[in-house]
């Protein structure tokens, strides 16, 4: 149900919501100097919100009654540097005290032709107009220091309840910026509120919508929704939400495994995966994926079991193929692959096999990759958590390798290729896969990694060579 507009600020409602927002030096400065020109001026939007939830702001926003070419000629007159970042429709951003702080005009938007952005704004002097066009309640509050709260539309009342709700019609504000479907996701993600009925109901008729907006935008929204604390929750309602753009993940849903280390459909079990993962790229994208080829490489054996034989092959191909399809940076790519591929691989708890995953992976991929076999773990039947016992113990082996500086890498071998070459060798192949021979030797623990006894045994295949 929609709410009719009223204005709250924070007087008279102290219990209710705090006395005063801390707002930083640079925007209180901002706020003054327009204000000292003669025009109304407040922070807005997510800055606010996040204020009255006790977090702390990425960025400051300000809207003002004044023109973006007044707004310009007041801070140019005071010597701040102006950035003209959207002064079509209205914004331009400042730079106090190193600061920068996005100014927009009080605005109607016109029709969204593209369902991203308007095709044209009018200016107007009224904030609660301005506020109106805004997505949801939560981000439709404005702040200031003399006049507190302006909360036309219930958002700190929503902000204390956990709800997420559309300004006005959300089929509308859908209908108007198809991202907004997607960043209403993110905010339930991130900020742990759900969404009310109506905006739900509507997320997910207008989900197709999704399919004409740009893959960069959605990357980052969904990235974000996916490192959110709530993410798990979100995908279990929206996962149709995310298959308009990543379709890979429908077959999981509802798909049974049919095997006795499972009690969750493909879906369901990577959900409890999220869970136990912490809120990195790298690590929610591997376990989103991990099992992602299963639906493809499905077979049971005599006995009616259900087997996934080289689904993580498959998977760690499907993972790269989404990513690169939505624009995910190459690096995470690669690593996001790379553990998909090996998530399943069985690790023997020994020095020997650690370094020479270490060496194989690098460190960072290898604490990473028994995370994301631990979450593996943990989301199958709970009678087979003692697997994570074993992890732990790699994780331990890691630690000890490389806190005594043990040898598992080519830049810690006791002889470097200059040591060769002094010794009579040529630069090259062979001197390169002596290296490789020497390190791989040092790891089976069958050479020290003591210079003299590394250039004897270099010495030594030469001659048998």
């Amino acid at each position: 149900m929609n709410r009719e507009p009223q204005k709250n600020t924070l007087s008279g409602q102290e219990g209710r919501t705090p006395a005063k927002i801390e707002i930083p030096c640079p925007v209180e400065e901002a706020l003054g100097l327009l204000r000292r020109f003669g025009h109304e001026a407040y922070a807005v939007g997510g800055c606010v919100r996040d204020s009255l939830l006790g977090r702390v702001p990425k960025d400051w926003d300000l809207t003002t009654s004044a023109r973006p070419e007044e707004t310009r000629g007041i801070f140019l007159s005071r010597g701040y540097p102006v950035i003209e970042t959207g002064i079509r429709h209205g914004t331009v951003t400042v730079l106090l005290d190193g600061m920068p702080i996005e100014i927009t005009t009080y605005r109607v938007d016109g029709s969204y032709s593209d369902h991203r952005r308007p095709d044209q704004v009018r200016f107007t002097r009224s904030l609660q107009k301005d506020l109106s066009r805004r997505d949801f309640t939560v981000n439709a509050m404005a702040y200031s220091p003399k006049e507190g709260l302006v909360d036309w539309f219930g958002g700190w009342e929503d902000c204390q309840q956990g709800v997420l709700r559309c300004v006005g019609d959300p089929e509308q504000r859908f209908q108007e910026d198809a991202l907004r479907v997607l960043r209403a996701l993110r905010f339930s993600s991130s900020l742990g509120f759900e969404l009310e009925p109506a905006t739900a109901q509507a997320a997910l008729r207008r989900k197709e919508l999704l399919e004409g907006i740009a893959r960069e935008r959605i990357c980052k929204e969904f990235t974000e929704l996916l490192c959110g604390d709530g993410a798990s929750s979100v995908l279990r309602r929206f996962y149709p939400v995310a298959g308009v753009f990543l379709p890979e993940l429908l077959p999981m849903a509802g798909f049974e495994q049919h095997n006795p280390h499972h009690i969750y459909d493909v879906l369901e079990h990577t959900l409890h995966a999220l869970e136990q993962v912490k809120g990195t790229a790298a690590l929610r994208y591997a376990v989103l994926f991990h099992d992602s080829g299963k639906p493809l490489c499905f077979s049971r054996d005599e006995q009616g079991a259900g087997h996934f034989y080289g689904h993580a092959s498959i998977s760690a191909g499907i993972a790269r193929e989404a990513l690169t399809r939505l624009r995910l940076d190459s690096a995470t790519i690669d690593r996001v692959a790379l553990l998909v591929k090996y998530h399943d691989v069985l690790i023997p708890c020994s020095p020997k096999s650690v370094k020479r995953w270490l060496n194989r992976i690098s460190e960072e991929a290898f604490r990473q990759l028994l995370q994301v076999k631990a979450a593996d773990n943990l989301a199958q039947r709970p009678d087979l958590s003692c697997r994570v016992e074993e992890l732990k113990e790699l994780s331990s082996l890691a630690d000890r390798i490389i806190q005594e500086g043990q040898c598992f890498c080519l830049k810690d071998l006791a002889v470097k290729g200059a040591d060769l070459i002094q010794s009579g060798m040529l630069p090259g192949k062979e001197l390169g896969d002596i290296l490789r021979r020497l390190l791989d030797q040092v790891m089976e623990g069958t050479l020290p990694n003591e210079k003299e006894a590394l250039l004897q045994a270099a010495r030594s295949w030469r001659r048998k060579e």
